[in-house]
């Protein structure tokens, strides 16, 4: 089914620090109240611990996709019916990551580990980088990709401008402070608009030891302005046209005079 109208929620949890089930609850207590309302729900960077910086902690915190945060939002997607995405920490083969996910509601699912660790913290030195680039997965009509935080600053790696890889809707799970306002805007404003694509940026709000967070969610649609939100105590609400990006593209095509390019 495609959908021309798409309902999307935003998150803004205050993440209580290495309590997973106490920020599930939270999470569940919204899609309970808010989730006939919704088809797709994006959660913060690292939503059910947040930052941990002692591998100790780690450990003790990091799950698999078969773990209890992946199965429960498993479960919330299966029973309300909407697409929910968001990072979590994750053990893998031995190595600690900063996991992205989207899950529809039929369980299928694509898993992204986070490329760009921010050298200025200790997640460059305990987490592993990711080697492979955000899968893109299609639901209601519309191609959704997540990155997480810092991904952000590197406009080549949410680079997707034709076949199969392109995206409308870009979901990105941050945990990006206040002090750094200006650009976390500008940088989802230019994602939209080089890749005419919707952004989402679901921020986490309260306070930790790297900062403040309070007010920091935005959507921002293919022409680069920003989409206005209902409110809802930490939840925002936006609906996104798809014949907007559809337009858009047709009429501006710019995806055909882009530079062609390799990762490597």
């Amino acid at each position: 089914m495609n959908k021309e109208q798409l309902s999307i929620g935003v998150l803004a949890l205050d993440i209580e620090w290495a309590n997973p089930s106490a920020n599930l609850d939270v999470v569940k207590d919204y899609v309970m109240k808010y989730g006939d309302r919704l088809d797709v729900l994006v959660l913060p960077e690292l939503f059910t611990t947040a930052f941990a910086q002692d591998i100790e902690v780690l450990k003790d915190l990091a799950e698999d996709d078969e773990g209890p945060t992946i199965s429960a939002l498993r479960q919330l997607a299966h029973d309300y019916e909407i697409a929910i995405g968001g990072s979590y920490l994750a053990a893998i083969n031995g190595n600690y990551y900063n996991r992205g996910f989207i899950i529809l509601p039929d369980g299928s699912s694509t898993f992204y580990n986070k490329r760009h660790l921010f050298g200025l913290s200790a997640e460059s030195r305990l987490f592993t980088a990711g080697e492979e680039l955000p899968g893109v997965l299609e639901y209601l009509g519309w191609r959704m990709a997540l990155i997480v935080c810092y991904d952000l600053r590197f406009p080549v790696w949410c680079r997707r401008s034709e076949g199969n890889c392109q995206y409308d809707l870009l979901l990105v799970a941050a945990n990006w402070p206040v002090s750094r306002t200006y650009a976390w805007e500008h940088l989802m404003i230019a994602r939209a608009i080089e890749n005419q694509a919707v952004v989402v940026g679901a921020d986490r709000s309260g306070h930790d030891d790297f900062g403040d967070y309070d007010n920091m969610t935005h959507v921002y649609d293919c022409t680069g302005h920003e989409v206005e939100c209902e409110s809802h105590g930490l939840l925002s609400i936006a609906v996104l046209s798809h014949d907007k990006i559809v337009d858009m593209r047709r009429r501006w095509p710019v995806a055909n005079d882009a530079d062609s390019f390799c990762i490597l």
